[in-house]
């Protein structure tokens, strides 16, 4: 038996992970297709013709909610981006490898978070 460290995951073991970020890119962009759907849908909507204060604060929470729109958004195309950025690791043989450690990731945190590029250890340390 060899005492020796895993340092990057095999191309069976990458297969797992590729497919795992495969699905999730696609629910995103799914999700993402549907936001900009309810986004382009309120900015089309014309105006009902009430009056007054009752108005004033319907354009506030339309306001709001298409900011809340915006966000979102704004983080599930971060989100598509990160998964994105996972594949090419992937290809490119540094998935899994932490950023800041230079230690492989336990298969148990990429299976809950697939495009994360630090350890918890690293991760806990950046935020301390």
């Amino acid at each position: 038996m060899s005492d020796k460290v895993k340092t990057r995951y095999t191309s069976e073991e990458l297969v797992e992970f590729e497919e795992l970020i495969t699905q999730k890119l696609e629910k995103a962009k799914q999700e993402f297709n549907y936001i900009k759907t309810i986004i382009t849908r309120s900015a089309d909507s014309g105006t009902d013709g009430t009056v007054g204060n009752v108005k004033v604060l319907e354009d506030g929470a339309d306001t709001m909610e298409k900011e809340n729109m915006n966000q979102l958004a704004a983080r599930q195309q971060k989100f598509i981006k990160n998964l994105e950025n996972a594949l090419v690791r992937i290809k490119n043989g540094t998935y899994g490898i932490c950023s800041e450690t230079g230690k492989l990731i336990p298969k148990e945190r990429l299976r809950a978070v697939p495009h994360t590029t630090q350890s918890i250890e690293a991760k806990l340390a950046q935020d301390n």
